[in-house]
């Protein structure tokens, strides 16, 4: 793994999700970034999936349980070669392919329409089974938030995936501590959030989520770890890489004015500027 590469992959990716989201003059821009470096792992170093065969029954899946961050996942689709990266023009307008929430019917690269947060977990257990029983090698990753976990269908997922020993799926919560309301702990505290799967017979690692040296390692990991799915708890912070984002609970779902996309943009070009003076 190219680190660097990485990083210079991540920004296009936070520059696809403030693109889309600007033009669309709504959507959920906190989330996604938090999760851009992990949307850029996997679908450049980890997953095995090819943009000119979608369908391969035999490729990685991925399923985004939290939804409402697709701009993350579509801007990574995009620049895997999914899908032109101009197309996140069209985020969530009338007509377009890319709506709020992914649609595997619509969208090339989406394993599952997704949106209603808890069930993304249950049915990438459900592949993950699925595959096992077809005797399969292919492996499936699903990203929740640490906001969606409050929800008890997640637990029931996490249960029988450890009682099945599903050793081909890989959960990972974006950890950013932010959530709609505020604060997880201020909303309902899900911490904490590695013992609750270990109870599930889970396999956890703690990493940080914005640093792909990190993220390297906890996936080698996962992968190497036999007779029991793996949890990667991702502490990220949400709005990552866009100054006045960063931290910040109001930017969970809104959409920056003309103003405010230009200093992001800004934001991250100058992040782009510095990573090639390496």
């Amino acid at each position: 793994m190219d680190i660097l590469d990485m990083q210079k992959k991540a920004l296009e990716v936070r520059k696809g999700i403030i693109t889309g989201v600007h033009s669309a003059k709504s959507g959920h821009p906190g989330g996604s970034l938090s999760a851009a470096d992990i949307y850029t792992y996997l679908y450049f170093e980890e997953m095995n999936v090819d943009a000119k065969n979608p369908e391969d029954e035999n490729r990685d899946r991925f399923v985004l349980s939290k939804g409402h961050t697709a701009p993350g996942l579509y801007a990574a689709l995009a620049l895997k070669g999914f899908f032109p990266m101009e197309d996140m023009k069209t985020l969530r307008h009338v007509g377009s392919y890319l709506q709020g929430h992914p649609d595997k019917k619509g969208t090339p690269g989406v394993d599952m329409s997704s949106g209603s947060l808890g069930q993304g977990i249950s049915v990438a257990v459900g592949m993950a089974l699925s595959g096992k029983l077809s005797d399969k090698d292919y492996r499936v990753y699903t990203l929740l938030g640490d906001g969606e976990i409050q929800e008890g269908q997640v637990w029931e997922a996490a249960m029988f995936a450890g009682h099945r020993k599903l050793d081909n799926l890989v959960v990972i919560v974006d950890n950013n501590n932010l959530q709609i309301d505020g604060t997880v702990e201020e909303v309902c505290s899900p911490y904490p959030i590695a013992d609750k799967f270990k109870a599930f017979q889970f396999h956890t690692i703690e990493i940080d989520g914005n640093d792909f040296e990190e993220i390297d390692k906890a996936f080698k990991e996962a992968r190497a770890t036999k007779g029991m799915p793996t949890a990667i708890i991702a502490r990220t912070v949400k709005g990552k890489g866009v100054s006045f984002m960063e931290n910040q609970a109001s930017w969970h779902g809104a959409a920056p004015n003309d103003e405010q996309f230009e200093i992001a943009m800004k934001d991250l070009e100058k992040a782009g500027e510095a990573l090639c003076q390496k």
